[in-house]
């Protein structure tokens, strides 16, 4: 996703002093007497990892107010990182301290505080399963519903034991006015998880949404379209995705990420095109035209601006085409008048999506289409392979920094791409990225 080089450092600034707090509320209030080196160390690197872990809290809420452009791929990928930082954190924290005085093993022995040692190696072990779970989830078989609902119950649990543990050492926090200082920055993120998890569906369910047509098409894939029951809909801007939920409340574990691939000048009418590739999406063909159904944004700022006037490149593998179709919607009703390119990636000729409306949109707009397979048939004589420096060469003019690229895939096809494109001498300004890695 672009982002400009001033707003990412005010970003990270803005981060780091919040997740400095605990910190800053412990050093600043009453400082007690100093001791061996390692033992601060190790209570600096604890005070640390409590505040790392709480904006862990903040950062996957999905609250519009925070890093307003952004960019969910961008935001994933932090929060991804920032996790390991905690955990490295979270484990430094009591090594240093043991290596600093043995006598801190007694943190961790039963015989001495039972509750305790059970809450502080809760802590240790479930830190570790949210690190491992997040990066080999399918490889454990966890489905991403309940892996979902796990993380955020260990999130909750993990920060309020950290918290409680900072309480009661009683060394930083001793006095009264630090303790209430260091509960009340930390019960913030608590209550904005809260807050997403239960208020948040309290006021979906007084927007409910309504399935009106279930279709598989082409590309093994089913286009669900819903429809806004007795309220004004959801407006978006083209590229943007919600998440969705099925069935008569929205309080369920059952909610999932799609792009709208309809135009965003129907608000109340949305479209979602997914792929069958999980047991959702496997059992979307069966949702019965009549279902509830619940929508939950719109996020994302991966979006086209048709007013900018600027040429566009659009780059897509799989299911990443959905975002772009909306795109191309919008572009059409807004009678586009500027060169664009799209360059779409599957396996296969069965694997694509769209085929017939991009033809349509390619005939209506001044939009230059390029499919590529990985593995043709015999009768294929497009392009084939990867998208590759080579085929951008062939398809792609030579950039003079008034185009505009939106890539959108899986990671191993966007690891690929986007630096040939910054080979090319496309700027981050004008370079505009969605990863399809959520589920």
């Amino acid at each position: 996703m672009k982002l400009g080089f001033a707003r990412l450092l005010a970003w990270l600034f803005l981060y780091a002093l919040l997740a400095l707090v605990p910190l800053g509320l412990a050093l600043s209030i009453e400082r007690p007497a100093p001791r061996g080196l390692l033992i601060e160390l190790g209570a600096m690197l604890g005070l640390l990892g409590l505040g790392v872990l709480s904006m862990q809290l903040v950062i996957s809420g999905r609250h519009r107010w925070f890093a307003r452009g952004m960019g969910q791929d961008n935001l994933l990928q932090f929060h991804r990182q920032t996790g390991l930082l905690a955990w490295l954190l979270v484990l430094a924290h009591p090594l240093t301290l043991f290596v600093g005085d043995p006598a801190f093993l007694s943190y961790l022995d039963p015989r001495d505080n039972l509750l305790r040692a059970v809450s502080l190696s809760f802590v240790l072990i479930a830190t570790t399963f949210l690190i491992a779970s997040s990066l080999w989830r399918v490889g454990m078989g966890l489905q991403y519903e309940w892996w979902r609902a796990i993380h955020a119950t260990l999130a909750l649990v993990i920060v309020a034991n950290g918290l409680v543990h900072a309480l009661l050492v009683d060394h930083y926090t001793a006095d009264m006015a630090t303790k209430v200082s260091l509960a009340g920055a930390i019960g913030i993120p608590l209550a904005l998880l809260i807050e997403t998890r239960l208020l948040r569906p309290w006021r979906l369910s007084r927007r409910p949404w309504q399935v009106v047509s279930v279709d598989e098409i082409a590309g093994d894939a089913t286009r669900l379209v819903l429809e806004a029951v007795e309220h004004g809909g959801m407006p978006f801007q083209a590229g943007q995705y919600a998440w969705l939920t099925l069935g008569d409340s929205p309080f369920s574990v059952q909610q999932h990420p799609f792009s709208m691939s309809s135009d965003c000048s129907q608000p109340r009418r949305l479209e979602f095109t997914a792929k069958h590739s999980g047991d959702f999406t496997c059992g979307l063909p069966k949702v019965a035209p009549g279902t509830r159904a619940w929508l939950e944004g719109p996020y994302g700022a991966f979006s086209i601006d048709p007013s900018a006037g600027r040429r566009a490149v659009f780059i897509a593998g799989g299911v990443g085409i959905t975002p772009i179709m909306s795109m191309l919607r919008r572009c059409c009703t807004e009678q586009w008048r500027q060169q664009m390119w799209l360059i779409y990636a599957n396996d296969n000729q069965d694997a694509m999506l769209f085929r017939d409306t991009l033809d349509s949109l390619a005939d209506q707009l001044s939009l230059t289409v390029v499919h590529v397979l990985a593995s043709p048939g015999d009768s294929w004589t497009g392009e084939t392979g990867y998208v590759d420096e080579a085929l951008l060469a062939r398809h792609l003019p030579k950039d003079d920094g008034e185009i505009d690229y939106f890539l959108c895939g899986p990671p191993p096809m966007m690891d690929q791409v986007e630096p040939i494109l910054r080979k090319r001498g496309v700027a981050l300004a004008h370079l505009h990225s969605e990863r399809f890695d959520i589920i």
